[in-house]
């Protein structure tokens, strides 16, 4: 282990650069471009990340200043990424789900130079929000179709944006290595937009030690080896997908695959077949509920080999954390697997994943204990952008569900006066762009991370995260209670999509409930029952019905005093676009209470819905 922790190079380009030299015919990156999947060797990387710099460079961009990426995953990505970092500028990701407006705050907000669109929709929003966005001279376009004609001087075609990169790269055939000599660790090379649940996102800086350093620690925690396959998929504008697409492969030389679209996920999870995989926890939820619905369809015998198998799993699983293992169980297991959770397991993609790991967002024990009980044994961690996306994870040789584990190798953590998480080490954030004061706000005198998160610590070290300190529930009796626990609780449903837990200050316990569309319409089509739209749906007595018997199952799940005594079912799928969900699809709790305010007071007028 000693060997990873003194990573040198000590810079992500100069890492890139390493693997370049030491291992140039191996392969790198894998892409799928017309249903086949082509590779980049490690030389071939650094030759385009080299090539991307130069190009940069001769566009005008310059030490500190910024460039934006506004695409799916996809290795341009990165190349634009590393290039901007190879000249000492900072990269700045933009969820491509934005709307207009969002892409102009960050534009605006970062000065940035160069714009890396995909394709025309994303150069679309561009155009619209040029005059809010007067620092940009160059939008560079992954994918120009449909945009040949546009009359905008500032377009530039990938294509064309490589060649002549890859032409002043064969004028200057040192031009990484020399560059790469003058970085410094220390200097904020990227820019991670936090989520903005509570108001406008902040930009975070984070140097190149803060991800190196805190990628050793990860691997002291997580057996990560240069023979794993990972796929990234998460948008690489979120420090999660960073952390695994970027920060780890270029710490130990790991293999990391682009699909064809978001929309091929599914398939491309199979035909990968991961080794190493982060899921959120909406990935997770929605894996359990594609199972549970098909059980629901399949066979008698089927139904009745995945009932045993499932809870002799979970019941060994359990059995194991807790030190006391029957002599039969490893029978038992094999016969499961044999049986049921191979398949399952294939079927999902996650058959050779030695690491699944969950992170972004709290889930459900019970949900990872389901997991666990079929053989896919989730690591929880827990992190946030301002300390390079992790500080907490459970070691793969001992996990305890309902924790994010032990703090990692290196760093501190402590409880403050009023149960908040504080966090110091060496992968704190170098402070948000542009906000001195809210910089001094997170991060106190003495080194300390404030993370907004409430929770406790045994004594073995693991931490419990209770909810987040601002959006704690009090009820109208002074009990305190986490949303996210109740909320998590009614999305082990698989006809539940997402949930507002609501009692603040209020008698009771309620919820605000949007149903998984998809689910719920396939259920009432099999019974039968006709409906136009999604809100149509749910005005169905039936749905109501179908939504309470799904409450009450959360219910024997929670203390009663979290009981959801009432509900109400939105109309409508919760939008970024109308405010109520960020560009990482979380709630914003506030907003949606401002907005559903008179659906909420439906509920606390009358006994019941």
């Amino acid at each position: 282990m000693k060997a990873i922790q003194e990573l040198d190079p000590s810079t992500l380009p100069g890492r890139l650069g390493y693997y370049a030299e030491t291992r140039p015919e191996r392969v790198a990156l894998r892409v799928k471009r017309m249903g086949i999947w082509q590779p980049y060797t490690w030389r071939e990387y650094r030759d385009e990340v080299a090539a991307c710099g130069l190009m940069l460079e001769h566009l005008g961009v310059e030490s500190a200043d910024h460039i934006a990426i506004l695409s799916d995953n996809r290795p341009e990505w990165v190349f634009a990424d590393l290039g901007g970092q190879l000249i000492a500028a900072r990269s700045v990701g933009i969820y491509q789900t934005n709307p207009p407006e969002d892409v102009a705050y960050v534009v605006s907000h970062s000065q940035s130079k160069v714009v890396f669109a995909e394709d025309q929709e994303q150069v679309d929003k561009l155009i619209e929000v040029a005059d809010q966005t007067p620092s940009v001279t160059h939008i560079v376009v992954f994918e120009p179709r449909g945009t040949r004609d546009y009359d905008d001087p500032r377009l530039m075609a990938w294509d064309d944006f490589r060649a002549q990169g890859m032409a002043l790269l064969a004028a200057s055939p040192t031009f990484f290595a020399d560059t790469v000599a003058t970085l410094d660790p220390e200097a904020p090379t990227m820019v991670v937009y936090t989520s903005g649940t509570t108001g406008q996102p902040k930009g975070a800086l984070i140097s190149s030690r803060n991800a190196l350093t805190q990628s050793v620690r990860i691997l002291e925690v997580l057996p990560v080896q240069e023979c794993d396959q990972v796929l990234s998929y998460l948008p690489l504008c979120h420090v999660a997908e960073k952390i695994f697409s970027i920060f780890l492969p270029l710490s130990i030389g790991a293999v990391v695959h682009f699909g064809e679209s978001i929309e091929t996920v599914r398939a491309d999870l199979r035909e990968v077949s991961p080794t190493v995989f982060l899921g959120v926890p909406r990935i997770w939820e929605k894996m359990h509920a594609s199972v549970s619905l098909k059980m629901k369809d399949a066979s008698w015998l089927k139904r009745v080999l995945y009932t045993w198998a499932s809870k002799a799993g979970q019941a060994i699983s359990e059995r194991r954390f807790a030190g006391r293992a029957k002599p039969l169980d490893r029978l038992t297991w094999w016969m499961a697997d044999f049986l049921v959770f191979r398949a399952l397991q294939e079927k999902l993609g996650m058959r050779r994943c030695a690491l699944p790991v969950t992170g972004a967002a709290p889930i459900s024990p019970d949900l990872l204990s389901w997991f666990h009980g079929i053989g896919i044994r989730i690591l929880e961690g827990f992190g946030q952008t301002e300390c390079a996306g992790v500080s907490h994870v459970n070691p793969a040789t001992k996990p305890v569900l309902g924790t994010v584990g032990q703090v990692l190798p290196g760093l501190e953590c402590k409880l403050a006066d009023d149960g908040e998480l504080l966090v110091r080490g060496p992968n704190v954030f170098c402070g948000y762009l542009h906000n001195d004061e809210a910089t001094a706000a997170t991060v106190d005198s003495e080194g300390w991370l404030h993370t907004g998160d409430i929770g406790s610590i045994d004594d073995e070290g693991y931490t419990r995260i209770t909810g987040r300190k601002k959006e704690i529930i009090i009820t109208a009796g002074g009990k305190n209670l986490s949303p996210e626990k109740i909320e998590n609780a009614l999305k082990m449903s698989p006809y539940v999509k997402e949930a507002v837990a609501i009692g603040d200050r209020r008698k009771f316990i309620s919820a605000l409930i949007q149903i998984d569309g998809e689910a719920v319409g396939d259920w009432a089509t099999r019974r039968e029952l006709s409906f136009t739209s999604f809100a149509d749906l749910t005005r169905r007595p039936e749905v109501t019905e179908l939504v309470k018997t799904a409450i009450n199952e959360a219910n024997d799940r929670l203390a009663r005093v979290e009981h959801v005594r009432a509900f109400r079912l939105f109309e409508k799928e919760l939008h970024q676009d109308d405010g109520e969900l960020t560009a990482t699809q979380k709630v914003r709790r506030r907003a949606v209470v401002e907005i559903h305010e008179a659906l909420i007071e439906s509920i606390y007028t009358k006994a019941s819905p």
